[in-house]
């Protein structure tokens, strides 16, 4: 193993794994109080240490794992695309194919409902689908709200659903790899963090594709270049 020593005016730090390097739990990522654990790692001394199985993710002082597997576990703040399930008296049942069922109470909608006139039916109905924030998450009750300005109802587009691990890569650094999509496409395009993606614009299938492919390939190096290349040929701009 290479350590890349990098010396500071306080300490001296050992990288001992790269941006997107291979670990697995328990491997020790760097040595250094200069960075703090992301998701998936946690400190041990003056190490960062990896919890799961998957990639490296270094962002500025932040250094977070990838999984390479598992399910989507929401997290406040979180920007989520769930589909309504049911409608209640007082909101919605909203699934978000995370562990359990989230609720948008009424409470969490900007304008005001006289629920004597109005059924909630007809503001959000099963099967809309919803680009919401999670506002709560505590045990098995997760709860979302439609207050945030980027808060919307889909009416049109399609969605497109991948494994919630691989939308790091799917947005890239500083969103470089969504804006190259975007971009190449002239689509209109939301990523939620438990995988699903709405897509709206002409070249809708295109834009897909090349998701789809940075969920297959996104331990494989060269992949911004890969996209690019995939866009260009297949109609998108130069």
């Amino acid at each position: 193993m290479t350590e890349n020593v990098l010396k500071t005016d306080n300490s001296q730090t050992k990288m001992l794994k790269n941006d997107k390097d291979f670990v697995v739990p328990g491997d020790e990522i760097v040595k250094s109080m200069e960075y703090l654990p992301g998701r998936n790692c946690f400190r041990e001394g003056d190490s960062l240490i990896s919890k799961r199985l998957g990639l490296v993710n270094i962002n500025n002082r932040v250094i977070s794992v990838i999984p390479l597997s598992g399910v989507y576990l929401p997290k406040v703040g979180d920007m989520v695309i769930g589909e309504v399930k049911d409608v209640q008296s007082n909101g919605w049942i909203i699934n978000m194919h995370a562990p359990y069922m989230a609720f948008l109470p009424l409470s969490g909608i900007k304008e005001f409902v006289d629920t004597s006139k109005t059924s909630l039916s007809k503001i959000f109905g099963v099967g809309d689908f919803l680009y919401a924030k999670i506002s709560g998450a505590s045990g098995d009750s997760l709860q979302v709200s439609m207050q945030d300005n980027m808060c919307r109802k889909f009416r049109s587009g399609q969605i497109v659903k991948i494994i919630s691990v691989k939308v790091p890569r799917v947005i890239g650094k500083q969103g470089s790899m969504i804006n190259l999509i975007k971009d190449k496409t002239g689509c209109r395009i939301n990523v939620g963090q438990n995988g699903f993606i709405w897509i709206e614009g002409e070249k809708e299938e295109l834009a897909k594709n090349a998701i789809k492919l940075v969920e297959q390939e996104s331990h494989t190096d060269g992949l911004t270049d890969k996209i690019s290349a995939l866009l260009e040929n297949k109609g998108g701009k130069k």
